[in-house]
């Protein structure tokens, strides 16, 4: 499995805000721009911290285990699979939705702070941006938590004997 790089994640942030913020101009120009809802962040924040906790979880599992303290409880390799996958996706999801609530609110930050119900949106966006950005936070800690240790070919092998 390839790790994830956090250049790509910039990237789909990056044009996943520019292409919002020009939706934006293009459907407030035809009529209403739709609202960024209230509970944007709180589901973004509520995934970052659900990231987190297994994280620290399965850190502390493999501590235990690598310290070989009694009683420690092993990490099975497909529930290891299933949790770093769950961050990657996780990341890529709310790199897209953090860069499209991001042009949103940037589009909203330079047309209409005038209007309170659209200043309360732009705070909306920008805590779904800083949402997102601590589920990916969370999602690169998890995968590097259950980064597997290199291979290390550098040690001489001993010659086998016939």
């Amino acid at each position: 499995m390839k790790q994830l790089r956090p250049a790509v994640l910039a990237g789909i942030f990056a044009v996943a805000g520019v292409l919002s913020w020009a939706g934006a101009r293009l459907w407030n120009a035809y009529g209403t721009l739709p609202g960024v809802p209230l509970a944007a962040p709180i589901v973004l924040a509520a995934i970052a911290v659900v990231l987190l906790a297994t994280a620290l979880s399965l850190r502390a599992r493999l501590k235990a285990q690598r310290e070989r303290r009694p009683g420690a409880k092993g990490v099975e390799p497909l529930m290891a699979a299933r949790a770093v996958v769950f961050g990657q996706a996780s990341a890529l999801v709310a790199a897209l939705v953090a860069g499209m609530y991001g042009g949103v609110g940037v589009f909203l930050l330079m047309d209409s702070l005038d209007v309170p119900a659209r200043r309360d949106q732009t705070w909306y966006a920008g805590f779904a941006v800083l949402a997102g950005a601590a589920v990916i936070a969370a999602a690169l800690f998890l995968e590097h938590v259950l980064k597997l240790p290199e291979e290390d070919d550098t040690t001489p092998h001993a010659p086998s004997r016939a």
